[in-house]
């Protein structure tokens, strides 16, 4: 196993780290619309949030030396599905074509009040060492 860090990406607000890469595969935890500079939360809409998020996440794999275009499953945490639809319109902008397997849940609450936590998995073609 190897740990994967982003200095671009948001730190760990919790013990545990931006991703772990294993075999083919990378496991990134969740990413919450945390701008990196600020350590904040700036964008109140869902679609912003969403879009904060996933950009986060597309930070930790291109330190990994992947892409969106390499991710095959993600986890969507919404604490509200009435948001569902404007977070699938975001989601799908960032995504383009490329359509990775995805769950989507609602949950009670997220760190520091976001709407939205993304997670992914994604695959690498040649495994790094």
């Amino acid at each position: 196993m190897q740990t994967i860090h982003s200095r671009n990406a948001p730190g760990a607000i919790g013990s545990y780290t931006q991703a772990i890469c294993t075999g083919n595969l990378l496991f990134c935890s969740g990413q919450t619309p945390v701008n990196p500079q600020s350590m904040k939360i700036e964008e109140r809409s869902i679609a912003g949030q969403t879009t904060r998020a996933i950009k986060n996440l597309e930070l930790v794999l291109l330190t990994a030396g992947l892409t969106l275009h390499d991710v095959v499953k993600t986890n969507i945490y919404l604490c509200d599905m009435e948001n569902f639809q404007e977070m699938n319109a975001a989601y799908a902008k960032c995504f383009g074509v490329h359509k990775p397997a995805r769950t989507t849940v609602a949950v009670k609450g997220l760190p520091l009040a976001a709407l939205i936590e993304i997670e992914c998995i994604a695959e690498f073609k040649n495994p790094p060492l």
